[in-house]
């Protein structure tokens, strides 16, 4: 099975990193050229452009900061679809919206080619062990096809149905993780405000029944006021707001979601876009000290 692999971000590089020690043929294409250097030195083959990607390769993943990138790499002259052919598979694991999946994935099956949305759950340490929980949508002897490609990348892959519903389920877990990191974050500051010592709240956090594996990842982020990103904050902000627009479509109201998104929104027009999402603890104690 040849591989080819679009988007060498924080996230994209160690997963293509794992393919190519698990010595599948890999192709390889960045809009910076520089980031494909560690890899080709270790025998990845350099394509110029997607549309070359998609002539040599079985399999084509996506790994991209947002829709509009997808769309750019998809789309035109030089784009994927144009070397796309009957039976190839497009593996899109960017965080985009359910619309957007399926709109990629008509396009797809217009060139007789398959599609699945496989967003991950995980940051760059995960993705470096091949620890990812896959998130896929698409027909389940697609995703089945691909599992070679899955079990390296990841520890498990759940289906959650047709396409989409992998970017829905995307969606919902960084829900989940943009509030965990905003409490524990709005926990500390509040026991700080009140006189508490912080290596004191985070210990007393790591021994309760509010623990948890995302607490232990961050808590030395959060005591030592230092943020490399992981999984960077504007990032989150951009997934929240996501989450925003499903929720105002499904007619809903979830009032914790509608402040984490503002929460994060403005800790990123404040300048700690590009740190780690736990930074959103620097943006909080800024409003608050």
């Amino acid at each position: 099975m040849k591989i080819g692999w679009i988007g060498l971000g924080h996230m994209g590089s160690p997963m293509a990193c794992r393919l190519l020690d698990a010595h599948f043929d890999l192709f390889v294409y960045n809009r910076t050229i520089k980031k494909t250097e560690k890899l080709a030195e270790a025998g990845a083959a350099v394509c110029k452009t997607p549309k070359e990607i998609a002539e040599n390769a079985d399999v084509i993943v996506t790994m991209l900061t947002n829709a509009a990138a997808v769309e750019n790499v998809l789309q035109g002259e030089d784009g994927v679809l144009a070397g796309l052919t009957e039976g190839k598979t497009v593996v899109d694991m960017s965080t985009v919206s359910p619309s957007d999946s399926i709109r990629f994935a008509k396009w797809v099956e217009e060139k007789h080619g398959h599609f699945i949305d496989a967003p991950v759950s995980g940051s760059v340490q995960p993705a470096k062990e091949g620890n990812l929980v896959i998130l896929a949508g698409g027909r389940k002897e697609e995703i089945e096809a691909v599992t070679p490609v899955f079990e390296v990348l990841g520890k498990t892959t759940i289906h959650f149905g047709e396409n989409g519903k992998g970017s829905a389920a995307k969606l919902s877990i960084n829900l989940l993780l943009g509030l965990t990191i905003q409490g524990a974050s709005e926990a500390i500051l509040l026991g700080e405000k009140l006189g508490l010592e912080k290596k004191d709240l985070i210990e007393m956090i790591s021994a309760s029944a509010c623990n948890t594996p995302i607490f232990q990842m961050k808590k030395k982020a959060i005591l030592q006021e230092d943020f490399p990103a992981a999984f960077m904050l504007e990032l989150m902000a951009k997934d929240l707001g996501l989450a925003k627009e499903e929720i105002k479509k499904a007619g809903m109201s979830l009032p914790l979601a509608d402040a984490a998104e503002k929460t994060y929104s403005r800790a990123k027009a404040g300048g700690t876009g590009k740190a780690d999402v736990a930074a959103v603890y620097k943006a909080l104690k800024h409003l608050n000290f």
